[in-house]
C-alpha cells in the first residue's frame, strides 16, 4: 500500500502579510503554484471565507489529510492544526522562499 500523497496547507494571508510591501492574493497563488511544480505534493492556499475562518477551515481540512505541511506563523493555528504535520513552516520563511524563485 502507497503512502498518501503529501499536501502543503497554506494559510495564505498570514504568509502574504509577512512581509513588506504585502504580496498580493493573486502573486501568492502564482508562486505557491510556482514552487509545487516538480514536487510531489499538492498545495492547498486557504484564505478567508464567508462563512468559515481561515482558520477553522484549515484545522477541518487537516483532520482529513494523511500527510501534510503547515505553512502560518500564527501561534495558536500551529497548536490546533500542526499536531500531527510532518513539518511546520513559518509565514515569512515561507514567502522568502517563494520570493526567491524571481531570482532563478
Amino acid at each position: 500500500m502507497s503512502e498518501p500523497r503529501l499536501t502543503v496547507v497554506v494559510d495564505a494571508e498570514n504568509v502574504r502579510r509577512s512581509t513588506w510591501p504585502n504580496v498580493s492574493r493573486e502573486r501568492l497563488v502564482e508562486l505557491v503554484d510556482r514552487w509545487a511544480e516538480g514536487r510531489d505534493c499538492d498545495v492547498l492556499v486557504v484564505f478567508e471565507g464567508e462563512n468559515e475562518t481561515a482558520d477553522d477551515r484549515i484545522a477541518r481540512e487537516v483532520e482529513g489529510l494523511g500527510r501534510y505541511w503547515l505553512v502560518t506563523s500564527d501561534r495558536e493555528l500551529r497548536r490546533r492544526a500542526g499536531g500531527r504535520a510532518e513539518r511546520v513552516i513559518g509565514g515569512g520563511a515561507f514567502v522568502r522562499e517563494l520570493q526567491s524563485l524571481n531570482a532563478s
